[in-house]
């Protein structure tokens, strides 16, 4: 198999040198981006180079620079680790090497696809019929499913968006919460909607938005309407009241959507699945796989009630394709891509129904036994409701916990990022990994505590 055998064989050697290594290596880089370019930089090479050496030279160059986001201790931003069968179906689809845009073509990524979608849709309790398609994050999933909407809600005004564009349609409304995630403004922006179009909704302490201040928003105004809720707020975990918020949207026409990027995986468990209350009237839901479903970056699914308007905005045809009903890229803003389905397919499997709901259900235990120990600390202060997997902690002033941020950082046990929430500084602990133990919890609290009373 020429180099193949070889160069899988010291891959596979590096992989699990990096992975028995997380234990002990520091969470943070230790080097940053401009040791990091002096590191791998370099004039190109006039000549080749053994593959092999390739590879283990890269891996001795990058290794400080090399986050431990895989381990159990990292509660940086809001970033999952990989689940085994989930890395072990990414590694076989880097070697299968498919091209998924059509059935024709590599029907058993399509498959996949179609299959692993359609079991996200009934473990997070959606509407049947529900399409799934494969994205590269959220970001991409929040904006695949307001292209639908944009679709839609033109459509009913009798304007076809496709053909006549956007100069001269009716100005569409898109109603968001006071503490939405930045994707949703980016989304709009994509989509040329402009960011005179958002219409910003009052939100709680927690972040959740106020149905009554949407009411007010929708009564003010008229024309297609587009409403953008929340499952899962980035900072605090909180969850929009969907029941009244959707019920709200309806009286106004309007399109649901619901960014979940995170969160949206509550409904998959019977503890949490309350916090999701009234979810599945929406019209449309992005999460990421990379989050809480702990599969290989990059992988987002953007979830259409209505697959009509989904093709609508995607769907292409070309003389070259052998193209069909219902591929792949007829859902997607991607022609060529990733076999995304098969890493999907392969955490589902190995989870199953209970699996999930366990998965879910111990990254809110390792929240909670996390925000309990902090508060034990003197000097630190638990500022959210720890209803979900988020844990914002203050260390004091502003001024203190940033600084505790960046020692913690130094210390290298465990990360935490800062945040500000309703202008204060804050540190935020988001526990995203199924690989996080009660001993990766507790340890980390013991950094916190050398950090607090050095302080």
């Amino acid at each position: 198999m020429d180099d193949r055998r070889r160069v899988l064989g010291a891959a596979h050697d590096l992989a699990i040198s990096f992975l028995d290594s997380l234990d002990g290596r520091p969470v943070w880089p230790r080097a940053g981006y401009e040791q990091m370019c002096q590191a791998l930089g370099g004039p190109l090479p006039a000549a080749p180079s053994d593959p092999v050496e390739v590879l283990a030279e890269l891996a001795r160059r990058a290794d400080p620079g090399l986050a431990g986001i895989p381990g159990g201790r990292f509660f940086g931003f809001v970033i999952g680790g990989e689940l085994p069968a989930a890395l072990g179906a990414d590694w076989l689809t880097g070697v299968w090497d498919q091209n998924t845009g059509l059935n024709s073509l590599t029907p058993a990524a399509a498959a996949a696809e179609s299959v692993a979608g359609q079991w996200v849709v009934e473990a997070l309790g959606l509407p049947a019929g529900t399409t799934a398609g494969f994205v590269t994050g959220a970001m991409m999933a929040n904006f695949t499913c307001l292209s639908a909407a944009r679709h839609a809600v033109l459509a009913r005004q009798g304007w076809d968006v496709n053909r006549r564009g956007l100069g001269g349609a009716p100005p569409v409304r898109v109603a968001v919460g006071r503490d939405r995630h930045d994707t949703i403004d980016l989304a709009v922006r994509y989509l040329g909607l402009g960011q005179q179009a958002v219409v910003e909704v009052d939100s709680d302490e927690q972040g959740r938005l106020r149905p009554e201040s949407l009411a007010a928003a929708l009564d003010h105004g008229s024309g297609p309407v587009i409403v953008c809720l929340q499952a899962g707020e980035v900072h605090t975990g909180a969850f929009d009241p969907f029941d009244e918020a959707i019920e709200v949207a309806r009286r106004h026409g309007a399109w649901v959507h619901v960014d979940g990027a995170f969160g949206l995986w509550a409904a998959a468990s019977p503890r949490f699945g309350h916090l999701t209350s009234g979810l599945a009237e929406a019209d449309s839901w992005a999460t990421d796989a990379h989050k809480t479903l702990s599969v290989p970056y990059d992988c987002g699914l953007a979830l259409v009630r209505e697959e009509a308007a989904l093709v609508a905005s995607f769907g292409v045809e070309a003389d070259y394709l052998i193209g069909g009903t219902g591929d792949p890229m007829e859902r997607v803003p991607e022609l060529s891509r990733r076999a995304r389905g098969f890493p999907v397919w392969a955490a589902l499997r190995s989870l199953g129904t209970e699996g999930l709901a366990a998965l879910v259900e111990q990254l809110c235990d390792r929240a909670a036994r996390m925000a309990k120990g902090l508060a034990r600390i003197p000097g630190v202060e638990v500022v959210n409701d720890v209803a979900f997997t988020q844990v914002l902690a203050a260390f004091g002033d502003d001024a203190r916990t940033v600084e505790a941020g960046r020692r913690l950082l130094a210390d290298g046990t465990a990360a935490f990022t800062p945040a500000s929430w309703r202008g204060r500084a804050v540190q935020r602990c988001s526990v995203s990994s199924w690989a996080t133990t009660p001993d990766d919890v507790d340890r980390t609290l013991e950094a916190v505590r050398r950090v607090a009373e050095a302080l």
